[in-house]
């Protein structure tokens, strides 16, 4: 297989796996290592303490970090020598990276031209990106003009029209209040459903993992704690280190004090 294939790009392109094997990454005087895989085609949230390693996990797969040693696999293709614009990944960030200056259309179409030189075939597919997402007939407003939901909305778009087998997701609604954020939530899971993409899901929120996830990885001191399907964490059969994280019981019992501190 090449990188190529592993990309997609025909408008049907499934999750493709991610293989993170013996990766070491230092930061300061610390060291991170994960070995830990995650399945095509579901989401996993990626959980545990501040400073645990989950960002810096997502850069690894993204390549805004290299490791030290180890291999970056997506789709059993070892991309660790690809640059981040080669990788068959997007990205939503807590902060939405829009432009301020361009229409919501247009920062939609930096996902499939980054200098905007769009062929029709672009404009129908940027067109079904942001109606899927909720924004049609917002298509010339300016970022300014919209809500934080929208705006996050309108990072989503600019993803589908990427149309990438691996989404990474870096808290991008911690922002948002619960009703936002659940809207969001179930907008990620509904575009889940009808483009099955390997999502990686870093969030602080159990109830928000318990919510879309299938899977759970949980970090500890910049490492794998533990690895499982998410409903088993949150049953409470879930493993001990997580149950400290999340307090005592099942997600909704003893824990929601702990999941709203901030990150």
């Amino acid at each position: 297989m090449t990188l190529a294939k592993a990309q997609g790009g025909d408008g049907n392109a499934g999750g493709a796996a991610v293989r993170l094997e013996n990766v070491s990454f230092s930061y300061g005087e610390a060291t991170l290592v994960f070995d830990v895989s995650f399945a095509a085609a579901k989401i996993t949230a990626i959980m545990g303490p501040s400073g645990s390693g989950k960002s810096t996990l997502l850069n690894l797969v993204a390549g805004f970090e290299s490791p030290r040693s180890g291999r970056v696999l997506i789709g059993g293709i070892d991309v660790g020598m690809e640059p981040p614009s080669a990788r068959p990944v997007s990205m939503v960030f807590q902060e939405n990276n829009l432009f301020a200056h361009l229409s919501v259309e247009q920062n939609v179409g930096l996902g499939r031209s980054p200098s905007l030189r769009l062929s029709e075939a672009d404009r129908v597919a940027i067109a079904m990106a942001i109606d899927r997402t909720g924004l049609a007939g917002k298509e010339r407003r300016l970022p300014r003009e919209l809500s934080g939901g929208e705006r996050q909305r309108v990072a989503l778009a600019r993803v589908l029209v990427r149309d990438r087998p691996v989404l990474l997701l870096d808290e991008p609604f911690a922002s948002l209040g619960p009703a936002l954020r659940d809207d969001m939530l179930d907008l990620v899971a509904g575009v889940h459903a009808d483009r099955p993409m390997t999502v990686l899901f870093v969030t602080h929120q159990p109830e928000d993992a318990r919510r879309i996830c299938q899977n759970v990885v949980f970090l500890d001191n910049g490492a794998v704690a533990a690895t499982g399907a998410a409903a088993d964490f949150f049953a409470g059969a879930g493993p001990e280190v997580f149950q400290r994280y999340i307090g005592s019981g099942p997600v909704g019992v003893g824990s929601r004090d702990i999941a709203r501190k901030p990150t």
